[in-house]
């Protein structure tokens, strides 16, 4: 992809995540939607249903021979060598409870770069409750805003060490879940303290230098796509458990990249 192809999909990537997640505010703090349980048992809304609606039918229109991913509704397979990835509402239980802590996710991966492992080229990330996201593309940069406020670099922090690195994940029981529990407590004994500030704004906290670590047991690829670029391009490392840089293992960790591979070590351990 040319840089200014990459550039005209980052604004396009950013314009439809800001609308859709603007949607979504329409039920947000209301009573205007029930909750349904997937088969998974996790929720779902009319709001993330309307949000990828609109995400699919403004990518159509404007690539439409592109591939679509998303969490709620079927695959579209497409010609190009790109695949739009969309995650709606990441925090769906953060918005049914009224807490801003949710976002709208989009990501674009090339189709053709799936043998050294699936990687996303773009991301946009927006977070309508709190009027705050961070976008970025492969070699441009990643970028934040707030508000009103002028966009800035985001930038991972720099804190070096374990012993000084806050901790995020959207759920501890996820990590007994998946028979990890030990190593959750390992890593909460060596960090300075952990929080449970999860799903995108626990990627989004990290790619804007409040924490060092953020780590999901289990996530789906939509989960994992806008995050993994964005915090890359802010200077900071995203991979799977066993450090390999991939969006489709089902688990994974975002960090500032220097404490990654003591935390990677941790939780590749198998204890």
């Amino acid at each position: 992809m040319s840089k200014i192809e990459l550039e005209a999909r980052l604004t396009f990537a950013n314009q439809i995540a800001k609308a859709a997640g603007r949607r979504t505010l329409n039920y947000f703090q209301t009573t205007l939607f029930d909750v349904q349980k997937k088969e998974d048992g996790s929720p779902l809304t009319i709001a993330d249903q309307d949000a990828e609606k609109y995400l699919r039918k403004k990518i159509q229109e404007s690539y439409p021979t592109d591939s679509i991913v998303g969490e709620e509704f079927e695959s579209v397979e497409g010609s190009s060598p790109y695949r739009w990835i969309l995650d709606p509402i990441d925090g769906t239980k953060s918005f049914i409870s009224g807490v801003p802590l949710y976002g709208t996710m989009v990501a674009v991966e090339r189709v053709d770069a799936e043998s050294t492992g699936r990687k996303s080229v773009i991301g946009s990330v927006y977070l309508p409750g709190l009027d705050v996201g961070v976008y970025a593309a492969e070699g441009l940069g990643a970028w934040s805003f707030q508000r009103d406020q002028p966009v800035v670099q985001a930038q991972v922090s720099k804190k070096s060490r374990l012993a000084d690195s806050v901790l995020t994940t959207t759920s501890v029981d996820s990590f007994g879940a998946q028979g990890a529990g030990e190593r959750y407590r390992e890593l909460a004994n060596r960090v300075y303290f952990c929080r449970t500030w999860g799903d995108v704004y626990g990627y989004y906290l990290v790619a804007t230098g409040r924490v060092e670590v953020m780590i999901d047991p289990e996530l789906n690829i939509w989960d994992a796509a806008a995050a993994q670029p964005i915090i890359e391009e802010a200077g900071g490392k995203f991979t799977d458990w066993q450090g390999v840089e991939r969006i489709d293992s089902g688990n994974a960790v975002g960090s500032n990249g220097l404490i990654h591979e003591a935390v990677v070590q941790i939780l590749s351990s198998g204890k």
